[in-house]
């Protein structure tokens, strides 16, 4: 009887489940950059200044997001995703209908916060199995982030 050996794994096979990762959290985070920029501008209510600040200020920083994920994924030697259609492929987010009341907007946001956080996660337990420590590190700042996000919405939301 033949002795068969599993061949290790290439560094690109060790790769791949890492950059389709990273793929899905850019789609998901330009979805939520394009949300959070739409809900600043249709943003009224009582609340209006406040939420049209903070939301500024998070379409900023995910403006910034986008282009570091898609940065990593072009420093893993392959091509980051791109195109409206491709992204909404990918995107596990859904549409949204606007105007909106402030309050759902912010519960909005606070659900797809959520969901980038576990995309995060993800993406960080695949990267740490391909030993790939610069794209682990890159999630856990994305986490952080997003777990303060989800932190100032909830904290708008209590009354």
């Amino acid at each position: 009887m033949a002795k068969t050996t599993a061949k290790p794994a290439t560094r690109r096979t060790r790769e791949k489940p890492v950059i389709e990762a990273l793929n899905r959290l850019l789609a998901d985070s330009y979805t939520l950059y394009l949300k959070t920029h739409n809900f600043h501008w249709n943003v009224s209510g009582p609340m209006f200044t406040t939420l049209h600040t903070l939301f500024e200020q998070e379409y900023t920083e995910l403006a910034l997001a986008v282009d570091e994920i898609a940065e990593r994924i072009r420093a893993l030697g392959t091509y980051a995703i791109g195109g409206l259609g491709n992204l909404a492929k990918v995107s596990g987010m859904t549409e949204f209908a606007s105007p909106l009341p402030q309050d759902d907007y912010v519960r909005l946001l606070l659900a797809a916060n959520e969901k980038l956080v576990a995309d995060a996660a993800r993406a960080r337990d695949l990267a740490g199995e391909a030993q790939d420590a610069e794209s682990q590190d890159l999630m856990i700042g994305r986490i952080t982030i997003h777990q303060k996000t989800i932190w100032m919405l909830k904290s708008f939301l209590k009354s």
